[in-house]
C-alpha cells in the first residue's frame, strides 16, 4: 500500500515538474544554507586548532601592551630586553627555553627577484620551543648568534618568489641574497606551514640572529615578543603567574597598578578562538535556517493548490470504497516526497558550495556527515509537518461534494 502510494506521489510531481521544483526551492535554499554554513564553521575552527597547533603545545606568547595590541591613549609600554629574558630563563621553575623576538619589514633581492617580506629576529631557541623543523640546512651556531652574523633561515613562500629558476629543492643553500641591503647567507629552509586564517602566510618569513636584526635592521635592542617553553611536568597557569610577577618586579609595577603586558597561553588562544567561531556559526546557521521554514510553508501552500485541482479525483477515491486514512496518507507521502527531493538536492549543492568556497577562506574542505544527516531529517520533518493540514483538507472533503466540484 505505502509503495503504491509512493509510486503515485512521484507520478504527481512528474505532472507538474516545473511546478514541483519551485515548491522545493525553499527546502534547496534552506538545507544548502545550513550544510554551507555548519561546514565551513567546523573547517574554520579545524584551521584555526591547525594553526594554533603549529605554535606547539605548553608555549606562552609574552607582550608588551594589553591584548595583542600595545594599548591605547596615554603612553606606549616599554618593549622587553635581553636582561627580561635572562631573568625568566634563569629565574622561573619550569622553563625549557625562552626565544626573544624582533621583526622588521625588508625587501629581499635575489639576482633579479624581490620580494617584501618580514625579518623575525630570534635565536636557535625559537626552534626548540615550537616544532617547526627545517627541511634542509641548519640551524644557527652559538658564535652566529653572539657575533650577529648576517645568516638566515627562509620560508617557503620567500623561497618561491626569489629563487625562480628553480631546480632542486635546497638550491638557496649557501647562496647570498640581500635583505634592505644586507647581504645574508642562506643557511636553512624552513617546512612549509601555509596559510594562516588570521595571520596570513605564515611561509612568508625570513628568521635571522636577533642581534643582527637589532644592530641593522631596528636599529635598537628592543625585544617585542617573548616566547616562553613550558615544561609538560609544570603546570601552565602556575608558570604564568610566576612570570607576572617578576616581570611586575622588573617593570617596577606596584600596587593595584595594572600590568603593561600580557601573557598569552596558546591553549586559551585556541579555545577562544574555537569559541567565538562556534558561535558565529551557530547563528549564521540559525538565519539560515529560517528558509526551510519558508520553504515549509511553500509546500504547504502548494499542496493546498493540489488539493483543490484535484477534488474531483479525491471525491471518485472516496465514492469506490478509499477511506479518509488512504487519501490523508497518499497527499503527506507527496508532500513529504517534495521535501525530501528539496533535501537531497540541497545536500549535493551545499557540498559544491562548500568546494567553491573553502579554498577562497583558505580553510580544508570538510564533508561532515551528522550536519547533511540531520538536514535531510528535519527537510523530511517539515513536509510532514507543512503536509499535514493540507492532507487532513482532502481527507476530510465530502464525497458528494467533491463529485460536484467544477
Amino acid at each position: 500500500m505505502l509503495f503504491t502510494t509512493f509510486i503515485l506521489a512521484i507520478r504527481s510531481i512528474r505532472r507538474h515538474l516545473m511546478r514541483s521544483f519551485l515548491t522545493t526551492l525553499g527546502i534547496i535554499i534552506g538545507v544548502a544554507a545550513v550544510i554551507t554554513m555548519v561546514t565551513l564553521g567546523e573547517a574554520t575552527t579545524l584551521a584555526v586548532q591547525q594553526q594554533i597547533a603549529s605554535l606547539g603545545n605548553n608555549i606562552l606568547l609574552v607582550r608588551p601592551g594589553q591584548g595583542f595590541g600595545r594599548g591605547g591613549g596615554g603612553p606606549q609600554p616599554a618593549d622587553f630586553d635581553a636582561q627580561d629574558v635572562a631573568a625568566i630563563r634563569d629565574q622561573i621553575a619550569g622553563i625549557t627555553a625562552v626565544a626573544p623576538q624582533a621583526s622588521s619589514a625588508v625587501t629581499a633581492v635575489y639576482e633579479g627577484s624581490n620580494w617584501t617580506t618580514s625579518v623575525n629576529g630570534t635565536t636557535a631557541d625559537f626552534f626548540l620551543i615550537q616544532p617547526w623543523p627545517l627541511i634542509a640546512g641548519r640551524s644557527f651556531e652559538p658564535d652566529e648568534e653572539l657575533a650577529g652574523k648576517a645568516v638566515c633561515i627562509i620560508g617557503n613562500t620567500v623561497r618561491k618568489n626569489l629563487f625562480t629558476n628553480g631546480g632542486a629543492p635546497d638550491a638557496p643553500l649557501g647562496q647570498r641574497i640581500r635583505l634592505n641591503g644586507i647581504s645574508c647567507l642562506v643557511i636553512g629552509l624552513l617546512s612549509t606551514r601555509g596559510q594562516a586564517g588570521f595571520g596570513g602566510d605564515q611561509d612568508d618569513t625570513v628568521i635571522m640572529p636577533i642581534k643582527t636584526v637589532q644592530r641593522r635592521l631596528t636599529g635598537n635592542l628592543d625585544i617585542r615578543v617573548m616566547l616562553v617553553g613550558v615544561d609538560e611536568a609544570y603546570d601552565s597557569p602556575t608558570v604564568q603567574t610566576a612570570i607576572t610577577g617578576l616581570l611586575r618586579q622588573r617593570r617596577q609595577i606596584t600596587g593595584d597598578k595594572q600590568d603593561d603586558f600580557n601573557i598569552f597561553d596558546t591553549a586559551q588562544i585556541s579555545a577562544t578562538l574555537t569559541a567565538t567561531t562556534t558561535l558565529l556559526t551557530g547563528i549564521v546557521t540559525s538565519v539560515a535556517a529560517i528558509s526551510l521554514v519558508v520553504g515549509g510553508i511553500g509546500i504547504m501552500n502548494i499542496m493546498l493548490v493540489s488539493v483543490t485541482e484535484r477534488t474531483r479525483e479525491i471525491g471518485v477515491r472516496l465514492a469506490i470504497g478509499a477511506v479518509a486514512n488512504e487519501v490523508l496518507t497518499q497527499f503527506l507521502v507527496e508532500a513529504i516526497v517534495l521535501s525530501c527531493l528539496g533535501g537531497v538536492i540541497g545536500i549535493v549543492f551545499a557540498q559544491v558550495m562548500v568546494l567553491i568556497i573553502a579554498p577562497l577562506m583558505q580553510v580544508p574542505w570538510l564533508f561532515v556527515p551528522r550536519i547533511n544527516v540531520i538536514a535531510f531529517l528535519i527537510a523530511a520533518a517539515i513536509g510532514m509537518v507543512f503536509g499535514y493540514f493540507p492532507a487532513r483538507r482532502a481527507a476530510g472533503l465530502n464525497p458528494i461534494d467533491a463529485l460536484r466540484y467544477e
